[in-house]
């Protein structure tokens, strides 16, 4: 709520409230289960609660397979309401998550759309989240033509991850991205980054540190809790007694996977530890043929899961594996799996140097190997299974993380922002 004061007759003070108005503009939401899409759908859940009046811009669900979700249409325009918060989803061009040009073309088409979606909705204030930040691009003029501030929440530096990972080189369109991002960083009347490492980074690019707020990821602790193994699910699989290491999420060119499986290879003779990929992705396909080639029977991949049950995959696990491609980029990258998994109690197996390391290592609610070194890797897998002392302070470990990233305080602190910057507007100062 706004609490908005008027003095009449230098004597009495009348106060009222109005409600706060959030326009967010986001391509995944649920029922995607894709970080952006639970940490947004989230957040605007407990804004709706905070008495706001929330609405998201989004697509068709269709992460990160490129197919239309069952009950759902690509059409130039729907409406629904889910858990109270208003989703208006708009035509765009859909695809897979793998290939540089066809996912440009997604990206640009949902951003040109929900610019024109955004027009028409009343708002105090306009949020816009990247990656990609061809949306934040859409929040940029939404803001200029409805003469509203807006938000640009940064949860990747966008373009350099995708220089990271191998998928673009510098040179004239690396360079023009990078020029409009700093625009963008310029234009907004606040940045919420979800690191301090991100926050820093921009600082050391010149961009004024005052306006850049960190809300992390986290976990709504009332949706995630610690659950005995679905004994089911376990024979389904043919996992029973197995000590078993899951990879749940995408499988993309950032993630490194590849290094896991060929790693699996060297403990293929343990018949007591399996690795369990959960998701879809652009590597998929590859990594399926190079688990045929090296002919392995302690892998096993799984499809894509719909959010509904992903606890139930969790609940089986016995270790997260939370894995990035080396790369000094990801060193401020936090993945969101961790803070579900230590919810639960699943203790994490890092492969991520930089702020994540630094939290599970602060808490002791896993280990840490270094990205791609296999001898690293395979030492900290076999440690975690012989060692069940140090397992039990591990998940120890979780339940403290879990509890500090709660994702309802994450979710206040980001509203407190809104309100800061609607207020400072209405009192007719520049943001």
């Amino acid at each position: 709520m706004i609490i908005i004061g008027i003095v009449l007759n230098h004597h009495k003070v009348f106060t009222f409230a109005l409600t706060m108005k959030i326009l967010f503009i986001s391509d995944n939401f649920f029922p995607e289960v894709n970080a952006p899409a639970t940490r947004t759908h989230q957040h605007c859940r407990e804004w709706v609660k905070k008495g706001a009046e929330v609405t998201v811009i989004t697509c068709v669900p269709n992460f990160p397979q490129g197919k239309v979700f069952d009950g759902y249409k690509n059409r130039l325009y729907q409406k629904e309401v889910i858990d109270g918060i208003t989703v208006i989803r708009v035509w765009s061009y859909i695809a897979a998550n793998k290939g540089f040009y066809k996912r440009t073309l997604d990206f640009i088409s949902f951003a040109f759309m929900a610019f024109w979606a955004g027009l028409f909705r009343k708002t105090d204030i306009i949020v816009a989240t990247s990656p990609q930040f061809f949306t934040a691009i859409c929040g940029c003029f939404l803001s200029i033509f409805k003469r509203k501030p807006w938000i640009m929440e940064v949860r990747d530096l966008w373009p350099e991850s995708i220089l990271a990972v191998g998928a673009m080189q510098k040179g004239f369109i690396y360079n023009t991205l990078e020029r409009i991002e700093m625009f963008l960083y310029k234009k907004a009347a606040r940045i919420v980054v979800v690191t301090d490492k991100f926050k820093q980074n921009l600082i050391n690019r010149s961009i004024d540190g005052n306006k850049i707020h960190v809300v992390k990821n986290g976990v709504l602790l009332d949706e995630y809790q610690p659950a005995s193994k679905d004994e089911t699910l376990l024979k389904d699989l043919k996992l029973e007694d197995k000590f078993v290491f899951t990879y749940l999420g995408t499988h993309g060119m950032a993630h490194k996977l590849d290094f896991i499986v060929e790693s699996a290879a060297k403990l293929d003779h343990r018949n007591d530890i399996h690795f369990l990929f959960i998701g879809d992705g652009a590597e998929k396909k590859n990594l399926l043929k190079l688990k045929e080639k090296l002919q392995l029977n302690n892998v096993t991949f799984h499809p894509f899961v719909a959010k509904s049950v992903v606890k139930k995959f969790i609940s089986i696990t016995d270790v997260a594996l939370v894995c990035l491609k080396k790369s000094d980029t990801f060193k401020s990258v936090i993945p969101s799996k961790i803070f579900e998994n230590a919810a639960m109690h699943r203790p994490v197996l890092l492969g991520v140097d930089g702020e994540s390391r630094e939290i599970i290592e602060s808490y002791n609610a896993g280990m840490y190997f270094e990205p791609e070194n296999e001898k690293d890797f395979l030492a900290k897998v076999v440690e975690f299974e012989n060692d069940q002392d140090a397992y039990k302070t591990y998940q120890n470990g979780c339940q403290l993380l879990a509890e500090d990233f709660n994702r309802c305080k994450l979710a206040d602190n980001m509203y407190e922002i809104a309100s800061s910057v609607i207020n400072k507007n209405s009192n007719g100062q520049a943001n």
